[in-house]
């Protein structure tokens, strides 16, 4: 029998120990364990969450990599078009990871109604489009259909919507200037089918979503000829070695960009909340084994007799020490149970109910998500209770120093 946790179960479920000096202590313990392990829940939460939506959203503005022409960039109006006919298209076989290709084209405009004017990105996209991304931010309307050859149904976002005072069923001219600057803009109208609002405002503010057949009219393209391909994986972790291999595995003429290429000031930004997010779990871990140190060398100068018989009865140091040591483990454990309660609780109010809000235009969310798993729960919990034990190993020293004939002589 493990006569030391015998010993500790019987110490901390006497009467004794629940109305002892040590009490208010230990309640003070066990409530600055649950408080860090409260705030350790929601800061890896909410960052990860984070994380999580701004990638989902800059990939479902661009996909997870890009494939174009090299000589892009030799065009202020237009791009420089690409055949459809690739072998990666429309299933990317060659690399594994890939989930979806869908093809696109992009091409500038300035919208033009009785009373205002605004400059706007017009994206063609076909019908293999994925509109599962704007499905989900479509605040009013529906997606947009091209069964006609060449479709004026257009996505517009609530910003552009705005400015422009239109609605869903509202028609509009679009002006687009042609490569050759002595020629008249092109001139095509459009009905707003759909409106989105991603909050994402870099992004929200100039795009259009219409036919990938518009932009073949008016840059007089074959039917056979888009302007890129976007391309998305199944595992974001695994993007850069994807990346890689896609870049490997199209023609020299082409060339491929990851989100981290495209939008590297970004994820830069979102790598500092790895940061936070170490720093606030260290501190509360560091606090949290503070307080149970304090509560640990309370009970053992409050117990120093029982010490005393126990090592005239043969038990050795390390013995008492553990006796100690898991009645520290009781606390830990109580307060990471108050913690894992209140916490997980408030996750899933924020979850779903969206309680806190955040300014889009800072942190290109409406609401403050959270995501978190099981074993990242699991993790936190076990490393806390690890850390906090090896944190007391250190005051536990205490018992060897002290003498069972004194503390027996004064009992």
């Amino acid at each position: 029998m493990n006569y030391e946790l015998f010993i500790a179960n019987r110490l901390t479920k006497s009467k004794e120990y629940k109305s002892s000096v040590s009490s208010p202590i230990i309640k003070i313990a066990i409530g600055a364990i649950s408080i860090g392990m409260v705030m350790m829940l929601i800061s890896l939460a909410t960052g990860l969450g984070l994380q999580q939506k701004i990638r989902e959203k800059v990939a479902g503005f661009n996909g997870h990599l890009v494939i174009s022409n090299f000589d892009n960039n030799q065009s202020k109006t237009s791009q420089v078009p690409i055949s459809i006919e690739q072998e990666f298209y429309p299933d990317f076989k060659q690399v594994k990871g890939v989930k979806h290709v869908q093809v696109f084209a992009t091409r500038p405009g300035v919208i033009r109604t009785e009373s205002d004017f605004e400059g706007v990105l017009l994206k063609g996209v076909g019908k293999d489009y994925d509109w599962s991304f704007f499905k989900e931010y479509l605040v009013s309307g529906n997606l947009p259909s091209f069964q006609t050859k060449i479709s004026k149904e257009v996505l517009l976002s609530q910003t552009i919507a705005n400015r422009m005072q239109l609605k869903v069923g509202d028609q509009f001219d679009t002006f687009f200037v042609k490569e050759n600057s002595n020629n008249l803009p092109s001139r095509r109208v459009f009905q707003v089918v759909g409106i989105f609002n991603t909050g994402f405002e870099e992004f929200d503010q100039n795009l259009m979503l219409g036919d990938l057949n518009q932009i073949r009219s008016l840059n007089k393209w074959e039917a056979n000829q888009v302007g890129g391909f976007e391309v998305f994986v199944k595992d974001f972790d695994a993007l850069s070695a994807i990346a890689l291999e896609v870049y490997q595995s199209i023609d020299a003429t082409l060339d491929s960009r990851s989100l981290f290429e495209q939008f590297p000031q970004i994820f830069e930004w979102l790598k500092l909340f790895d940061g936070n997010i170490a720093v606030i779990i260290v501190i509360m871990i560091v606090v949290a084994g503070i307080n149970m140190i304090t509560a640990l060398l309370v009970l053992i100068l409050e117990r120093t007799q029982l010490i005393g018989v126990l090592k005239t009865l043969g038990a050795t140091s390390w013995s008492v020490r553990k006796i100690f040591l898991y009645n520290a483990a009781y606390i830990v454990g109580r307060g990471l149970f108050l913690g894992n309660l209140i916490g997980l609780l408030l996750l899933f109010l924020q979850y779903k109910f969206h309680l806190i809000t955040l300014d889009p235009k800072s942190y290109y969310v409406h609401v403050a998500p959270v995501a978190i798993t099981i074993w990242q729960v699991a993790f936190l919990n076990l490393g806390t209770l690890l850390l906090c034990i090896c944190m007391m190993l250190i005051p536990s020293i205490i018992i060897t120093k002290i003498s069972p004939a004194k503390s027996v002589k004064f009992a």
